[in-house]
């Protein structure tokens, strides 16, 4: 029966939750003194920061000027159906999953909208469907980064520059840490609360020109709630991509974003966030690759996300037990190091295989993932000689 001694050092920011995820360094609720609050958010100041939140996102991320950027509701989620509802229907589509995300995309093709000419193309969990087999003349909804299973696409490679379908991405734990090739993506989609540490509730909605031909062209065959509605007798409403939003936000939540998005400029920008995440993920890829009960769950290195660092345990003790062991001794895990103050909220997410979910987005601290590793070894020594002696 192997022990290890607690660690001394402990992650001076033990938050290391995929979402919402850590604030950014240095964070405080003073940092929000100037929201815009008690006024109305299409008040002249409201709309001035809303517009700002834009501008911003659109310099740091090196959005195209003729792609427009609008702050709707309901997070990621609510983006990304507000296109599917509004834009799917004029074309076949092909629908990549590899997670439960993109899963829960494939579902509301064809159960809600309920698509005739669907092609899923599917992969388990730790791998991606056969890229190459994407028809790119039908309109195509994917995940970039699999925040379920850790797997991301490699690149935009895959994607026909002269693609005659739509190309809908959800980009919610990729962007601001992962090279998004906007000019072969017509539909992007994200919420603040992923890699800026933003608070919940607001999605962020990219739309290429070809996107909007889509919204002037195209009426669904189904019945839009308001909250999705783009368009107005046949003409884009310009004003969701002005800061005239839908429906109202929280002012409180954009200065937020405001504040994440300053921090971001300061440290360098996009570049600046995503080699803060590649450093992130390579602590993480130096202890799996000096550990002999750990591997990563994205078989494929090149597809291994720097964010949503999915692991699985492979001791023989583990994979030895049914599928309920493995989930009860991963969760046992998460749970220890909890109650000890040192990672919150680790544990792999609900449909995923057993096993942990580390995220090592650009508000981590690298140090904070280095004081981590030894308190991992620590658990799963802990857990393990505690099965071992009730055996």
């Amino acid at each position: 029966m192997t022990t290890i001694e607690r660690p001394a050092v402990r992650p001076a920011n033990p938050c290391f939750s995929s979402g919402p995820t850590a604030k950014r360094p240095g964070w405080s609720p003073e940092n929000l003194s100037n929201a815009v609050l008690g006024r109305s958010h299409r008040s002249r100041p409201g709309k001035q920061r809303l517009q700002s939140a834009i501008d911003e996102t659109r310099a740091i991320l090196g959005v195209p000027d003729d792609h427009l950027i609008g702050i709707v509701p309901a997070s990621d989620t609510g983006a990304f159906e507000m296109a599917m509802w509004s834009m799917l229907g004029a074309r076949g589509v092909d629908c990549l999953a590899w997670e439960s995300f993109g899963k829960g995309w494939v579902t509301d093709v064809l159960k809600q909208l309920k698509l005739d000419d669907v092609r899923v193309l599917e992969a388990d969990y730790g791998k991606l469907p056969d890229l190459g087999a994407v028809d790119c003349d039908r309109d195509v909804i994917f995940t970039w980064n699999g925040t379920t299973s850790g797997v991301k696409v490699p690149d935009g490679d895959w994607i026909a520059a002269d693609r005659a379908g739509l190309i809908l991405c959800d980009a919610t734990s990729a962007v601001f840490a992962q090279d998004l090739p906007f000019d072969k993506l017509d539909v992007v989609t994200f919420s603040w609360q992923k890699v800026l540490g933003g608070e919940a509730q607001h999605g962020v909605l990219v739309l290429s020109p070809r996107a909007v031909e889509r919204l002037e062209s195209h009426v669904p065959a189904w019945p839009m709630p308001k909250i999705f509605r783009l368009t107005k007798g046949g003409k884009l409403i310009g004003g969701v991509f002005a800061g005239e939003t839908i429906n109202t936000p929280s002012m409180l939540c954009v200065e937020d974003y405001c504040d994440a998005l300053g921090w971001a400029r300061s440290i360098g920008g996009r570049d600046g966030l995503i080699t803060r995440a590649d450093g992130n993920a390579q602590v993480i890829a130096d202890w799996v690759a000096r550990t002999a009960w750990v591997d990563y769950l994205a078989v494929a290195p090149e597809t291994r996300s720097n964010t949503s660092v999915c692991l699985v345990i492979k001791d023989p003790a583990v994979t030895g037990l049914a599928v309920a062991g493995q989930a009860a001794f991963a969760k046992a895990m998460a749970e220890l190091l909890d109650a000890e103050g040192v990672a919150f909220d680790i544990g792999a997410y609900r449909d995923a295989p057993a096993g942990l979910r580390i995220w090592c987005g650009g508000t981590v601290e690298a140090s904070d993932l280095a004081a981590l590793a030894p308190w991992l070894d620590w658990a799963f020594a802990t857990i393990l000689a505690g099965q071992q002696q009730a055996a």
